[in-house]
């Protein structure tokens, strides 16, 4: 039996400085600054807290009319979790609060998909809960960019990698062309659900050697032995903000009827 949607905060770290979108938290899509857009989505999803944790005072001025806190944070954090965990000790959240963080170039996150990962949480006993969605495409599978991942059957996380996971050998001997039937390939969905307590834990663990050869963080919360929660989003997340081309994709979406 499912509980009822837990009381839950989110949290969207925003910081000015992007390589390969500069400021993009502020770039519009009709007209509205993307970060706008992502607090939004994040208050149609119910959460007690919204609070947008940026080191820039220009993005704490777009989101002024907006009725969100935002937590002035230091410059120098290496990732948007160690901005989280400084809001955190900000606003002293009790160590059992359920902390969404939600990515600030998700402007078309699903409130369903983000009460989800906040309820995968509050179901379980790990730490940390994130999402997950059936690839149904094979170039998706072999694409490095697309984050694959594999669960237990009790829904816990046992892997992931950028490389095509798992590897159906007997299939893709004979053809790699297509999916085998009956394999469940997931791709990982970015949105992660923290117990605050863990988040400051989270920071005060060194960098492992799997995380750093993918280049994916959530690899160091399982090296070092914690679970992570997974479910299956209810509802598709359009793809994030990374992009030029991505950020013109997303006008031409805005503006569809």
């Amino acid at each position: 039996m499912s509980f009822a949607i837990p009381s839950f905060i989110v949290a969207i770290p925003a910081r000015y400085g992007s390589t390969r979108l500069p400021g993009k938290p502020l770039r519009t899509i009709a007209g509205v600054p993307m970060v706008v857009h992502v607090a939004q989505r994040a208050q149609q999803a119910g959460a007690k807290q919204v609070v947008v944790a940026t080191d820039d005072q220009r993005i704490a001025d777009a989101l002024a009319a907006l009725g969100v806190d935002v937590c002035m944070t230091r410059a120098d954090h290496a990732s948007g979790s160690d901005r989280l965990a400084e809001c955190a000790a900000y606003y002293g959240w009790p160590e059992d609060a359920i902390v969404v963080n939600l990515q600030g170039d998700e402007p078309f996150a699903p409130a369903a998909g983000i009460r989800e990962v906040a309820l995968a949480l509050a179901e379980d006993t790990a730490p940390v809960a994130t999402l997950a969605t059936p690839i149904t495409d094979v170039h998706e599978l072999f694409d490095p960019n697309v984050v694959k991942l594999v669960r237990s059957a009790n829904g816990r996380a046992l892997y992931f990698s950028r490389a095509p996971l798992p590897w159906a050998r007997d299939a893709f001997a004979v053809d790699r062309n297509a999916l085998p039937e009956g394999v469940p390939y997931l791709r990982h969905i970015g949105i992660y659900a923290y117990r605050a307590g863990f988040l400051q834990q989270y920071t005060g663990l060194a960098r492992t050697p799997l995380e750093q050869a993918e280049s994916l963080e959530q690899l160091r919360v399982l090296e070092h032995g914690y679970p992570i929660a997974v479910r299956l989003t209810p509802e598709p997340f359009p793809p994030g903000i990374d992009t030029e081309a991505d950020l013109q994709r997303a006008e031409a979406w805005a503006s569809s009827p």
